[in-house]
């Protein structure tokens, strides 16, 4: 009973793992995965490409040259996934002179795996290089107003300028996006901030300025509507005086004690002093003695 056990785990824990990886190498069967290429050559001849994921065989395709492929061949295996490159600050020149850096996001993938690996020795090099130098052909003595806002049309010229070459290297350009447009010259970038800084100071004291204005026209009509109305208050209390005196008259008790009570007011209101003399004395005696006394 031992011996079976150790005769089935020698079966299927070492015999056929190396039975497949025998069957692999003479190219019974292959497995290629999502977005990966086999590109097969023999004698420095392609003989076949397998591009699509799944279970493959060479005996199927290529018949028994398969026995001559692990020996006298080659495989070359290809990442078909699709890549992203970002390239920095490309030099480019303005209209106006000014040095600018443009930077450019683009994506590609493999296309033409033979083309890939036979026809450029670094495609992917080449491919970067044709990018930076169709960024700063087709993207140079633009307007700087152009360059600072219309990205989108800029991409889609970096992208037509490469296209067409890109493909007989066996890659295929995706999306070409211009991510980042700056100065390059850090003295004219000094000089820009220094004029931003003052142009916002001239538009904050303008505004100052604007709102220190618009209080003094108001504090201004404001003061000259109320010295009319006071000027016209002054010029008709007389009338308004006389008018209540004239009503008041009418009735001499009435007349009279409203003077006795404005006179007694008036000597209130005044700094002098007052003595109130009591009746039923001699005022002139009391009168007479509050004189010698100083009072």
């Amino acid at each position: 009973m031992m011996l079976i056990i150790l005769a089935s785990f020698a079966l299927f824990w070492v015999a056929v793992p190396v039975l497949l990886a025998i069957a692999r190498t003479l190219g019974f069967y292959l497995v290629v995965g999502e977005r990966e290429c086999f590109v097969y050559t023999l004698f420095g001849k392609v003989v076949t490409v397998f591009d699509e994921p799944g279970l493959h065989s060479l005996w199927t395709r290529i018949g028994p040259r398969a026995l001559l492929v692990p020996w006298l061949g080659k495989r070359y295996t290809i990442d078909l996934r699709i890549t992203q490159t970002y390239l920095r600050s490309q030099p480019v020149n303005s209209e106006e002179g000014a040095p600018m850096g443009i930077g450019v996001w683009y994506e590609a993938f493999v296309s033409d795996p033979v083309a890939f690996l036979f026809k450029n020795q670094d495609p992917r090099g080449s491919l970067r290089a044709n990018v930076s130098n169709a960024t700063v052909r087709s993207l140079s003595n633009m307007k700087l107003a152009r360059l600072l806002e219309d990205r989108h049309q800029l991409s889609q010229t970096v992208r037509d300028e490469v296209s067409p070459r890109s493909h007989d290297w066996g890659f295929k350009l995706g999306s070409v996006y211009i991510r980042k447009v700056h100065f390059r010259d850090a003295e004219m970038i000094r000089q820009i901030e220094e004029k931003v800084v003052n142009r916002l100071r001239q538009v904050t004291s303008a505004i100052r300025q604007d709102g220190a204005n618009q209080v003094n026209v108001i504090t201004s009509s404001a003061e000259r509507t109320a010295a009319v109305e006071f000027a016209r208050a002054t010029a008709i209390r007389p009338e308004i005086v006389g008018s209540a005196l004239q009503e008041i008259s009418k009735d001499p008790q009435i007349a009279e004690s409203m003077f006795e009570v404005l006179e007694l007011q008036r000597l209130l209101d005044s700094p002098a002093r007052v003595t109130l003399i009591p009746g039923g004395v001699n005022r002139g005696l009391l009168v007479a003695q509050l004189a010698a006394q100083g009072k």
